[in-house]
């Protein structure tokens, strides 16, 4: 797929988000998706699914490979998508919401990893982000504490103070949720800044490619 195929990829397939959440959602398994690179551009596309209540890792996936798209803004998804799809197919436990570490609505077309994620799999995702996709204030010192993240005058995500003290997470609608639901999903898996789904995917694919 050319860069220009992928744009209309995305293009085409935007206006199946939805931004908002089921009146039953009920959520207890929770995935994080991470991919890992090697510096030979192996990859590991890694999954880890949490029980939310506990916090217990309940089943893990990894698929190893090599990158087949290249890294360009607003297309990050085409590296990250195949691996990450492949290893939530290999999954016992079926998650009742994805957590990817990218982001959703914030993006230039509003279509980040986690909206495609989401669209794909038709499952309820969220994106958080180390750092931002838009302009933001600072939230308050009280973890839970947020703001809204702006591009282009439009809310597209939230910046959320995880841990007091500690530099907020930025958090993006990407499928069938709704971004005050996204927020408070997204705290719940944080004892420290990152959510635990982000650091045991992370943590599993990076042991993979050693």
């Amino acid at each position: 797929m050319t860069p220009e195929e992928a744009i209309a990829e995305q293009e085409r397939l935007r206006p199946l988000v939805r931004p908002w959440a089921d009146p039953d959602l009920n959520v207890r398994y929770v995935a994080g998706l991470d991919v890992s690179y090697a510096d030979d551009d192996r990859l590991a596309g890694a999954v880890v699914v949490l029980d939310v209540e506990t916090l217990y890792t309940v089943d893990t996936a990894v698929v190893l490979g090599t990158a087949d798209f290249p890294y360009l803004p607003g297309l990050f998804a085409f590296r990250e998508l195949p691996p990450l799809v492949r290893a939530l197919e290999k999954l016992s436990v079926t998650p009742d919401l994805l957590v990817c570490d990218g982001q959703g609505l914030a993006h230039p077309r509003r279509f980040g990893l986690a909206c495609h994620l989401g669209v794909v799999t038709d499952l309820p995702s969220v994106g958080v982000a180390k750092t931002p996709m838009g302009r933001f204030e600072q939230p308050s010192e009280e973890r839970g504490s947020v703001t809204d993240l702006v591009e282009d005058g439009e809310v597209v995500g939230r910046a959320l103070r995880t841990r007091e003290g500690v530099k907020p997470v930025f958090v993006s609608v990407g499928h069938k949720i709704d971004l005050d639901r996204a927020c408070a999903e997204v705290l719940r898996l944080c004892v420290v800044r990152l959510p635990e789904t982000t650091r045991r995917s992370d943590a599993l694919g990076r042991a993979q490619l050693r």
